[in-house]
């Protein structure tokens, strides 16, 4: 029975890839500090928010009113944000 030709492309590729070796690609990871901070705003956002309902409204600024959920979100948004950079 003849043999079939295949494909001469996949052969070449399949010796390339085995002939050199894989180069892998270091990230660099977060400071040390980086995880504390993170941390540290989202409890502090949440707690900003927390004690403004609890309080209704008398804390942590009164005279700014709601945006004292501006403030606390804020925070939260920051930390989640630092935490897609997390390596």
């Amino acid at each position: 029975m003849p043999e079939s030709r295949g494909r001469d492309g996949a052969r070449q590729r399949a010796q390339r890839t085995s002939q050199t070796t894989p180069q892998t690609q270091t990230l660099p990871s977060s400071p040390s500090w980086f995880v504390p901070v993170m941390c540290a705003l989202m409890i502090i956002g949440v707690l900003w928010v927390a004690i403004f309902y609890i309080t209704a409204g008398a804390w942590p600024i009164e005279s700014i009113r709601y945006w004292n959920l501006g403030i606390g979100m804020g925070l939260i948004m920051i930390g989640f944000g630092m935490a897609t950079r997390w390596r």
